[in-house]
């Protein structure tokens, strides 16, 4: 007779199988300190035995048995109860057996010697992940509609105030047969952007031609974007249409337009301006009609400042300019954006269904996010696959990624700033609450600017206190503070 345990305030049982006495001693403890019930044998054949007279809700269990390994009655035990969380222990950590156990079904592996706190650790989870999983086969929930572009990744998710200001943008904008501009650094969802106008656009039923202007081959660009025809250069062995004439009655996307050849401008120019595309060796223009959207994470206005993109170019490409704000600016958007991209990862790996502690979202909303929702999105799919189907904790995340050198110093707002306000954040959540937060940043950040400017003048205190917009005197007492030498010249 199979007998099922009452599940009371929390109550589970375990099984745990392996041939030492000392492990199944040592787990049986623990089972009973966290108030569950237990059985504990020592081959994969006796835990089939006892799974089928009482169902456990985990099993923990040795690689390495006598009989049946432990990585073969996975097979067995789920076909019992496919749901059953089951926990690898192993002596031999390596690469292969954590692969095949997780081919096989387990929900985790413990290496041996484990201490009795990770093992509580893994139950624990293993337990919430099960109970997940029944809470949702016992749920009946909406369906997404099967268009990805409207429930992938592909879907532009917010409820801030930066982005309901987008999205009444694109509501806009997407009637009209205006160039879009779109600006935002990357990662915040350009595409996505450009897309959503696409769909809601009267050009809905044509093409939609995404091309990255930063990857194409500069010798090959024109003829990418431009088309050519046979013999036009050597290769050219028949008549080739280009990107934009394949946007004929649809949209094309030209992301990182900063980067198009300066060669490149004029001909984009005078295709947009008479709708004429002339193909690399071609005698005569070939006509199409198409929507352009084009994004860069650059500026446009300084790169034209700097006679880098051509002026008149720049004013027919911006006739409509969009702003997506940075993940950072829209710090409520955060948990939304991980419960979707947890959902549609989910589904699409049909892995257990993981939950997001308070904690694991508390984490994510104070990082900086340089990688904007695309590190994001990343950061779920790494704590996903480390979870296992449990709650999402914050060692589960990947290390907060970090601006590059480059990026810091040419863009305030997209480098430092965020920077600086991530190092507040974690001083005023220190132990010290943040005391003498000031005279903590200005001795961070005081000595490198008076190094920079002292090496710029040659050691001269005065000349480099005009910089600085600070007498002489105060300028000489801090670099005395910090121990940093100029002449102090008369």
């Amino acid at each position: 007779m199979i007998v099922r345990p009452a599940i009371l305030c929390g109550m589970a049982h375990l099984l745990f199988i392996d041939d030492e006495q000392s492990i199944c001693w040592g787990l049986t403890k623990l089972a009973q300190r966290l108030g569950h019930s237990s059985a504990a044998v020592g081959s994969a054949e006796l835990g089939l035995e006892s799974a089928a007279r009482t169902p456990p809700d985990a099993i923990v269990m040795d690689v390495r048995l006598p009989g049946m390994t432990g990585l073969e009655a996975i097979e067995h035990l789920h076909a019992q109860k496919p749901e059953v969380p089951v926990v690898i222990i192993t002596a031999y950590g390596d690469l292969e057996t954590a692969v095949e156990a997780v081919r096989r079904g387990a929900f985790e592996y413990l290496v041996k010697p484990f201490d009795l706190q990770l093992a509580e650790r893994t139950i624990t989870r293993a337990l919430t992940a099960a109970k997940s999983r029944e809470a949702a086969a016992g749920t009946v929930t909406g369906t997404a509609p099967d268009d990805r572009s409207e429930s992938g990744t592909e879907r532009l998710v917010g409820k801030s105030v930066p982005m309901q200001g987008v999205f009444k943008q694109i509501a806009l904008v997407a009637p009209s047969t205006a160039c879009v501009h779109l600006r935002g650094e990357s990662g915040t969802g350009k595409e996505l952007v450009a897309r959503a106008i696409h769909r809601y656009s009267r050009r809905a039923d044509g093409p939609f031609i995404p091309v990255n202007l930063a990857a194409l081959n500069p010798s090959l660009a024109e003829s990418e974007l431009f088309g050519h025809v046979r013999g036009a250069f050597t290769g050219a062995e028949g008549s080739r249409k280009g990107l934009l004439e394949q946007a004929d009655g649809g949209t094309i996307f030209l992301d990182e337009v900063a980067d198009i050849p300066m060669s490149l401008q004029v001909k984009l120019l005078r295709t947009l301006e008479h709708g004429e595309i002339w193909p690399v060796g071609g005698d005569a223009p070939r006509h199409a009609d198409f929507r352009l959207i084009s994004a860069t994470h650059q500026d446009l206005r300084q790169r034209v400042a700097d006679d880098e993109f051509r002026h008149d170019l720049y004013f027919r490409l911006v006739t409509f300019e969009l702003t997506l704000p940075p993940l950072r600016d829209r710090i409520e958007d955060i948990p939304l954006l991980a419960r979707h991209f947890l959902d549609w990862l989910t589904a699409q790996s049909s892995s257990p269904r993981s939950s997001l502690e308070r904690e694991t979202l508390v984490e994510l909303e104070r990082r900086p996010w340089f990688g904007n929702v695309r590190e994001l999105r990343n950061a779920i799919e790494h704590a996903l696959v480390l979870a296992r189907g449990g709650p999402i904790e914050p060692g589960h995340l990947p290390p907060a990624a970090l601006p590059s050198l480059a990026a810091a110093a040419s863009n305030l707002d997209g480098g430092l700033k965020p920077l600086i306000e991530a190092w507040g954040r974690s001083q005023m959540n220190s132990a010290t609450d943040g005391a003498e937060l000031y005279q903590q940043f200005l001795s961070l950040t005081e000595p490198s600017l008076f190094k920079i400017v002292l090496d710029h003048h040659r050691g001269q205190v005065a000349a480099a206190a005009r910089v600085l917009g600070l007498h002489r005197t105060t300028l000489k007492k801090k670099l005395d503070e910090y121990g940093i030498h100029g002449k102090d010249e008369a």
